[in-house]
């Protein structure tokens, strides 16, 4: 869930349940599925399959799972098509949220994003409803461990990012919205021998919610936690601010 700090390490926690499911290899096989569809199957040439398959990797997903789905994807072989669509809503508190989905019904996927979003006190909207209050950036995540914060500043820079911010434990280094800059930046920080926590394209709100309501807080979480677990959800977006006390007590329940 990009876009807000103290859902970092929920997050990361959160994608090793998921890998234990099976679940984040249905995402990552539809979003190769989807990347081989618009721009070919060549990852050399399409650098949105290239992250993908390298995600694969990363899962230890079967070479052959990967193979398929790139050729479903170039239409090499039958299979189901997915199209990509996104819902924007409000959250409690009128905290904004977007919800990037792929889907091979989009009547069912609205209908089930819907529910999660009134079921929990929010709202979904029409298209552009909150989306003006985001920009569009690719974000690297390093651990603060692995170097200095100065030192990561220069490097990433020097590779064409366009910032660095701390986030916890964790700093956020910030490109354009563009997967090959993004990859750049990621080559140079791996190339001193690190390996980056993730690296993604991301939407970062322009201002933050913040949530001091206990109640509120933990609804919130709940509904993010739901529309993340859905089958089509690809990446879910928020403009909150859970102070950290709330957060860290939510947390440990």
């Amino acid at each position: 869930m990009g876009g807000h700090s103290h859902w970092a390490g929920i997050k990361h926690k959160k994608a090793l349940v998921d890998a234990k499911k099976g679940k984040v290899f249905t995402k990552i096989l539809r979003e190769i599925t989807i990347a081989a569809k618009m721009s070919g199957g060549n990852p050399d040439q399409n650098p949105r399959l290239r992250k993908a398959v390298d995600d694969a990797r990363a899962a230890n997903m079967p070479s052959d799972n990967v193979k398929r789905a790139i050729m479903k994807g170039t239409g090499q072989l039958p299979g189901v098509s997915y199209e990509e669509i996104t819902y924007e809503g409000y959250g409690p508190g009128s905290v904004a949220i977007i919800v990037e989905c792929t889907t091979d019904n989009k009547n069912r996927t609205f209908s089930e994003i819907r529910k999660i979003f009134t079921s929990h006190g929010g709202s979904i909207g029409t298209a552009g409803c909150v989306s003006y209050m985001f920009k569009s950036k690719g974000m690297v995540i390093v651990k603060k461990e692995d170097i200095g914060e100065d030192d990561l500043m220069n490097l990433a820079l020097e590779a064409g990012a366009e910032d660095v911010r701390t986030s916890g434990d964790v700093y956020e280094v910030i490109t354009n919205p563009d997967m090959a800059e993004l990859e750049a930046v990621k080559k140079a920080i791996e190339a001193k021998g690190i390996t980056p926590v993730s690296a993604d394209l991301t939407m970062i709100p322009d201002t933050n919610v913040t949530i001091s309501d206990e109640h509120a807080a933990e609804t919130l979480m709940k509904m993010l936690e739901a529309l993340d677990d859905h089958d089509d959800t690809k990446n879910v977006y928020d403009n909150s601010d859970i102070p950290e006390d709330i957060a860290a007590k939510l947390e440990a329940e």
